[in-house]
């Protein structure tokens, strides 16, 4: 008599549990990957730019002669703004990648602020007090363009691109 072997292999297969952590993180990977690159097209471009940006922050503010923007400058690593830069005119090489912080300190009257550029598609939001946006936009115009505040007609300033 020939007796048979029992085949004790079992079918290899993963748990359940490591399947769904699997997909979870494909899917947070995925999701990353989709929203840096679609976070990496400027304004006024339909193809990203991967390119170290230039910070420009803009405050809006209230001083005894009415509305108005400034300039915070990085550059010499002080934060606090002077208010001696009303109404700044900006300056940058052609090409540039340009994120624009735009803040609302307007804190005597509490107004909503906006700032548009529409020689590049910037439009913020109306920014409640002490609110923020950061939209980012290429210099791909050489030329000295307006920007100003659609609320308050007063402010305004210009954007200088330089060959």
């Amino acid at each position: 008599m020939v007796k048979k072997q029992k085949n004790n292999t079992k079918s290899k297969s993963f748990p359940k549990g490591t399947i769904i952590g699997i997909a979870i993180i494909s899917a947070a990977a995925i999701g990353g990957g989709a929203y840096l690159w679609t976070s990496a097209i400027p304004v006024n471009s339909n193809t990203p730019v991967f390119a170290a940006p230039s910070n420009i922050y803009i405050k809006a503010i209230h001083t005894d002669q009415g509305y108005a923007y400034d300039e915070q400058s990085t550059r010499t690593g002080k934060r606090a703004l002077s208010g001696e830069n009303i109404d700044p005119s900006i300056h940058v090489p052609q090409g540039t990648l340009v994120s624009l912080h735009v803040i609302n300190e307007d804190k005597d009257t509490g107004s909503d602020q906006d700032l548009n550029i529409d020689a590049f598609n910037v439009h913020t939001k109306h920014l409640k007090y002490f609110e923020a946006q950061t939209i980012n936009f290429l210099a791909d115009k050489v030329g000295t363009f307006p920007y100003y505040s659609t609320i308050h007609p007063e402010m305004k300033g210009s954007i200088t691109v330089d060959p």
